[in-house]
């Protein structure tokens, strides 16, 4: 994804880059000084960094919540494929909402059992290291790519703000904000994160709504008339409102086209960070509402990208959003550069207001998805190791955990920069639409369900993932792939789900039919500890689960 990487683009132009640039520095030192005092505020013990000691309230939770689905690429991407492709764009958007719904079916059932780790959760029904092992590779596996892509579009984003475009300045812009990230990632817990969450939450629907409404007052208030010019300035005016204008899988049918809308929405909502979010819950119904209060905004967040990528349409032109950037992902900064006229200090805030939305995207997404990956690795394999670990130990692993993170992380954004990164993506949301979902839903509603089955279905899952992945069209042969002028994309689909998922529930159903049953009485201790949040024996301690 070339998000913002053209020379063409200088939405800002030099009279107005000064006091963005400054106004921008001034919002990255606040936000490290609010980050470090809330760091320094939290207990070193490995419960509270974790899950902040479970005591986020419902409210505070669901509005963390709804900033883990605001990332810089879904803030460019969304807006962008509305702005080029109109209705392949807004049905893409409306992934987000649905991806909700399937969370909200698991979030009481995984706050109820207790466990807020992939590790955990692969624990309930197999015993022994080999879960934990196999949770933390396929975390690792959803974590690194997802870095890679978040760091990249940093980098490039900086880039453009201080007017410097060359593949250089861009891999510059990326290390330095890299490093920036590290540091918030080394240092923060749940708790800080899920404060710059709340924080981003308004500002960015702020920002958007803005842009929306200022986009409104150019065409009189009439939504009509923006939709109608949206459509009259598109690549292709007849096929603008209705299917099959995305480029990316028009030429691969419809089958490609449901499975990459099944898989972005059975993957997205089963992601460690997502799932350590949820076990922070205070009680399995705080979950329940906390995932409401979440999909309320990001309902919203989701109506204001729409508008905003139509507006852009409307307002810059798809010839304009394409001469810029090929795949639409500037066309928010460059609207919000278009609805004010040049040299007005309204346009220079709005701008500011911008930059530092994304930024705000990147510092939160990036630091939620290495600590998901951090807590992964120390809780389940670092501390649940046969020597005993103390508390400080497991902390100090913790934040070593989180640099080499973003170390690697950042070193392949870097390293792969002038390749496209679709498959990064593609690759991510498979692994975890094939090997968590399929292990948490025979893991809550089978009851034959055990360690062979877990293991083969998320090892198989893995494994199909990456063949597929290597052998699909966005690897080679296509004019969007990493090797356009290669050709051995065999696997015909875009994404690997699509065969994956399918074959991680056969294999997970053939694994525990072949080998022993468990115990009939634990398993019914487990259900009923799923269903109530309460172990089987014992008092009610909170009526309200």
């Amino acid at each position: 994804m070339d998000i913002l990487g053209s020379g063409a683009l200088d939405p800002i132009g030099p009279d107005g880059r000064r006091p963005v640039i400054v106004a921008f520095l001034v919002f990255i030192g606040v936000s490290l000084l609010w980050l470090f005092t809330l760091a320094t505020a939290e207990e070193e013990t490995p419960e509270k960094l974790y899950v902040a000691d479970r005591s986020l309230t419902p409210l505070l939770n669901g509005f963390a919540l709804a900033g883990e689905q605001i990332s810089v690429v879904t803030l460019l991407t969304v807006s962008g494929g509305v702005a080029l492709f109109g209705y392949d764009g807004f049905a893409y958007a409306l992934d987000g909402l649905i991806m909700l719904g399937v969370l909200l079916l698991l979030a009481q059932k995984i706050r109820n059992s207790g466990r807020y780790t992939l590790g955990d959760l692969f624990s309930l029904r197999a015993s022994g290291s080999g879960p934990r092992i196999a949770a933390t590779a396929v975390t690792l596996a959803i974590t690194i790519p997802l870095l890679m892509i978040q760091l990249r579009a940093a980098g490039i984003s900086t880039a453009l703000l201080i007017g410097l475009s060359s593949d250089g300045a861009q891999v510059l812009c990326t290390v330095l904000m890299g490093c920036l990230v590290a540091c918030f990632a080394a240092v923060a817990g749940l708790r800080g994160n899920s404060f710059l969450h709340v924080a981003k939450v308004p500002i960015t629907l702020a920002a958007l709504a803005v842009i929306t409404l200022l986009a409104l007052r150019r065409f009189d208030w009439n939504p009509d008339s923006l939709l109608s010019a949206s459509v009259a300035n598109s690549m292709a005016p007849d096929a603008y409102l209705r299917p099959g204008l995305w480029p990316y899988t028009a030429s691969l049918g419809s089958l490609n086209t449901f499975g990459n809308h099944m898989v972005f929405i059975l993957g997205t909502a089963v992601m460690p960070h997502l799932i350590l979010r949820v076990g922070a819950s205070r009680t399995g119904r705080a979950a329940r509402r906390s995932m409401s209060i979440a999909a309320s905004l990001v309902g919203v967040f989701v109506l204001l990208l729409v508008t905003t990528g139509f507006a852009s349409a409307a307002l810059v032109g798809a010839a304009g959003i394409t001469t810029a950037d090929t795949t639409g992902q500037s066309s928010s900064v460059l609207l919000a550069s278009d609805v004010l006229g040049d040299g007005s200090t309204g346009r220079v805030v709005l701008i500011t207001l911008m930059a530092c939305v994304v930024f705000l995207t990147v510092l939160t997404t990036v630091t939620s998805v290495t600590f998901a990956a951090a807590v992964s690795f120390t809780h389940d394999v670092y501390a649940s190791g046969k020597r005993r670990r103390t508390d400080a130990e497991e902390v100090r692993a913790l934040r070593v955990a989180a640099v080499v993170l973003c170390t690697v992380g950042l070193s392949l954004a870097a390293a792969v920069h002038r390749y496209p990164t679709d498959f990064l993506v593609s690759f991510s949301i498979s692994v975890a639409a094939s090997c968590i979902f399929p292990a948490l839903v025979y893991s809550f509603f089978w009851h034959r369900f055990n360690r062979r089955g877990l293991l083969w279905s998320v090892y198989g899952g893995l494994l199909l993932c990456t063949v597929l992945t290597v052998f699909s069209p966005i690897v080679s042969g296509t004019e969007f792939a990493v090797w356009p002028a290669a050709s051995f994309d065999w696997y015909p689909y875009q994404t690997p789900g699509l065969v994956s998922v399918p074959a991680a529930f056969v294999l997970g159903w053939l694994g525990s039919i072949t080998s022993p049953r468990d115990s009939e009485h634990a398993l019914r201790r487990l259900q009923y500890t799923i269903l109530t949040g309460r172990t089987a024996g014992s008092p009610a301690t909170d009526p309200q689960r």
